[in-house]
């Protein structure tokens, strides 16, 4: 039964969730960061972990019992947990992957045969339901799906995002919306489908060449779409497409539903239907819904691949992105010196805020990619930290400023991280970023066989902190969209298990961002996004390559030259070399004089 006033504490939160529990006879909640779409970035109505947990990190599970609530982070958010957790009553439940499913292990073991364990199915991944039905049953314990727990608990529950829909368009739509179309009609055919449906907001963004904001940082919006092979039904709350682009759509056969009829569209397909569903990337609701006299086939997305390979028409456009985004970076660095030497009073807030005025000023800027990461010293140490008015670090003194920050572009997506001196610079921390650089540079010079799995070029990065006992917790790399979700696939560089669908391909765009942490003392990352291009062609096999897009100095004043060799060396100054080149018509004033002292050789 809905609270009737708003619960202002987790405390209260948990205890008005536990009541409706023993109500309905459940034994334990699990709330999962997740929506409808499987997101990575939630619209607020699906912040339910958040709300009953008070953690504002992007991933984690929660767990509530009656007399236990937990939980489950992986290591880039220990500690944030530990602080955001403090006065909940909710244990931190450690993790090492934020793949992990210890939180269902612990489900298993602690739970009595005949007990309930409820899950929102409409947001359960279907991959994880399937793992979570096995484990409970294999215990005698029942799970509940078909009950959202958030929506008769949270009073002041959000509604459905209504940011307008607009239309990707051509030059930067280099690709039309009808021939992704013939091509993902194709790729069904291939795999013996007459329907698809898609739920991941990216992809659908991709396919249709619409773009939204009902996420911040990614620009996309949330629904759903049936495709067959002469229509697509698009499910999206109503008046968030605008008449003449609605209508633009009903001309190429692109009808709008309303967004609740997704799942009884699904039910009424005509039996024989072959319809073409990635469990990866579906939630246990939509697959309960489709109709049992359906043949369903299970493949991954065909738009993952088609949307991860930028065509050499994007990778153009791209690389303008790349240095508009370049020449903010010089105008907000050389403001920043300048506002260093002049004593003026510079919080890690200030330091989101100058970054993205410096961006906004760029053609075709749309807004941040993520939010930004602005960590000194300590803070730094944070992989996913983010500072607050409430809790943030003056720049002042000695140390290492971290900053991890992106812009969404027309013509792009950009993720970059780089770390400067503030004061003087112990020889420790110069050991750490130099280690750092080295592990960078080692995997930016990569060559290696098209097809290769790209989490096995993890260990490039890492061996030359693995020769000094040293490692990070997060993964190396993840793919870029293309003014879309910072993160994508298929590809990821990581410790991983390597899986077929992860093959390097030509096109895609990877980060490269190995770090070192030490807590509470300091954190190093340096990150440019990698372009997989063509390298050469011989009795061995097809080669790709690395280019390098991200246009930015690495700060020098952090490194010990003596631990460089001759290639890494050479690596950096033309590195150097390549961003004045590219840069310096595109700044003046302060911002090139910042630029050229930044890029001089060592």
């Amino acid at each position: 039964m809905p609270t009737a006033m708003p619960m202002n504490t987790i405390p209260e939160r948990l205890q008005a969730l536990r009541l409706t529990m023993q109500q309905q006879q459940i034994d334990a909640c699990l709330i999962p960061s997740a929506d409808p779409h499987l997101s990575e970035y939630l619209p607020d109505r699906w912040q339910g972990r958040s709300y009953f947990s008070g953690f504002t990190g992007s991933v984690g599970n929660l767990v509530v019992t009656h007399d236990f609530s937990g939980l489950w982070v992986d290591s880039r958010y220990w500690s944030q947990a530990e602080q955001e957790l403090a006065g909940t009553g909710i244990s931190i439940m450690k993790t090492m992957s934020a793949a992990a499913t210890l939180h269902i292990d612990w489900l298993a073991q602690h739970l009595k045969a005949g007990q309930i364990v409820a899950a929102d199915g409409m947001v359960l991944a279907l991959a994880t339901a399937r793992h979570l039905q096995h484990s409970l049953a294999a215990q005698g314990i029942s799970l509940k799906t078909d009950t959202d727990l958030l929506e008769q608990v949270w009073s002041e529950r959000p509604g459905l995002p209504d940011a307008a829909v607009f239309e990707h368009q051509a030059p930067f739509a280099a690709v039309s919306r009808t021939d992704k179309l013939a091509q993902l009609r194709a790729d069904m055919h291939k795999l013996g489908a007459d329907h698809h449906f898609v739920s991941t907001v990216d992809d659908l963004a991709w396919i249709l060449n619409l773009r939204g904001a009902d996420v911040s940082y990614n620009p996309v919006f949330v629904a759903h779409a049936l495709i067959s092979q002469d229509q697509v039904q698009l499910f999206i709350a109503a008046g968030k497409v605008p008449a003449d682009l609605a209508e633009k759509l009903r001309t190429e056969h692109i009808h709008l539903r309303d967004y609740a009829e997704a799942s009884s569209a699904l039910h009424q397909l005509p039996a024989g239907s072959r319809v073409l569903i990635d469990p990866r990337r579906i939630t246990f609701g939509f697959r309960q819904a489709i109709a049992a006299s359906c043949n369903v086939i299970e493949a991954i997305n065909p738009s993952v691949f088609g949307k991860s390979r930028k065509t050499a028409a994007e990778a153009q456009f791209v690389r303008e992105a790349m240095e508009q985004d370049g020449a903010a970076l010089c105008e907000f660095f050389s403001w920043l010196e300048q506002a260093l030497n002049n004593q003026e009073t510079i919080t890690e807030l200030t330091i989101d805020e100058q970054i993205c005025a410096a961006r906004a000023r760029q053609p075709h800027f749309i807004s941040p990619s993520f939010g930004t990461i602005a960590g000194f010293n300590a803070n730094g140490a944070m992989p996913h930290y983010r500072a607050t008015p409430a809790s943030h670090a003056t720049i002042r003194g000695d140390g290492l400023l971290l900053i991890d920050s992106g812009g969404q572009y027309l013509n792009g997506t950009t993720d970059i991280t780089r770390v400067v001196a503030i004061g003087s610079v112990s020889d420790a921390q110069k050991r750490d970023f130099t280690l750092v650089l080295k592990g960078m540079i080692n995997l930016s010079r990569a060559h290696f066989p098209r097809g290769t799995l790209s989490p096995m070029l993890d260990s490039l990065a890492r061996a030359p902190l693995w020769v000094e006992n040293i490692n990070f917790g997060h993964g190396t790399g993840h793919g870029v969209g293309y003014f879309l979700n910072v993160h994508e696939g298929p590809q990821n560089i990581s410790g991983t298990i390597p899986e077929a669908h992860m093959a390097m391909q030509e096109g895609m765009i990877t980060s490269n961002e190995p770090g070192i942490y030490r807590p509470g003392k300091w954190g190093v990352r340096i990150e440019n996004l990698l372009l997989n291009v063509a390298a050469e062609a011989n009795e061995f096999g097809d080669f790709l390559q690395f280019e390098t897009l991200t246009l930015c100095p690495i700060d020098v004043r952090c490194i010990l030259p003596e631990l460089l060799n001759h290639e890494e060396r050479q690596w950096l100054n033309q590195y150097h070399q390549q961003v004045w080149q590219r840069l310096s018509p595109r700044v003046s004033g302060a911002a090139s004089d910042w630029l050229r002292q930044a890029t001089q050789a060592i």
